[in-house]
């Protein structure tokens, strides 16, 4: 009898704890999602400046996954989202759906673009460029 109150006891602690062990993985996923994001265009904004070559940067909501392009043979870098992370929005949004396509090129300003991703528990973060340094910096999205 004192066994069976024991597991009951653990159960009970386990189903508590569960939501709050999920919520906080889902977050750090999040978190190393958002900083993938930005160290990929990060890097796309890089290679064109110092390969002084033109860059294509391919966001794909529908896919979940960016995508860089050069005209250099062999060239091709993908980012994929990990599960329960989703690539929600492109900004500013655009009327037409499907992949975001935009040129990076050497010398040129940077476009302003941000990209929102979320996790399943609706925490959302946008990874923006900014046009001014070409840097990209994290925000977190307040959910109403």
């Amino acid at each position: 009898m004192e066994m069976m109150v024991v597991v009951t006891i653990i159960g009970l602690m386990t189903g508590i704890a569960f939501p709050a062990v999920s919520a906080g993985l889902d977050s750090v996923r999040l978190r190393s999602a958002t900083d993938s994001i930005a160290a990929f265009l990060n890097a796309a904004v890089v290679r064109a400046e110092r390969r002084q070559e033109a860059i294509e940067l391919t966001i794909s909501p529908k896919d979940n996954a960016l995508a860089l392009d050069s005209n250099e043979p062999g060239f091709r870098r993908e980012l994929k989202m990990p599960d329960g992370i989703a690539i929600e929005a492109v900004l500013p949004k655009e009327e037409e759906e499907g992949p975001r396509r935009l040129i990076l090129l050497p010398g040129a300003a940077v476009p302003g673009i941000g990209i929102q991703v979320a996790n399943r528990h609706g925490s959302r973060r946008v990874v923006r460029l900014d046009p001014m340094t070409g840097f990209p910096h994290v925000e977190s999205v307040e959910t109403k």
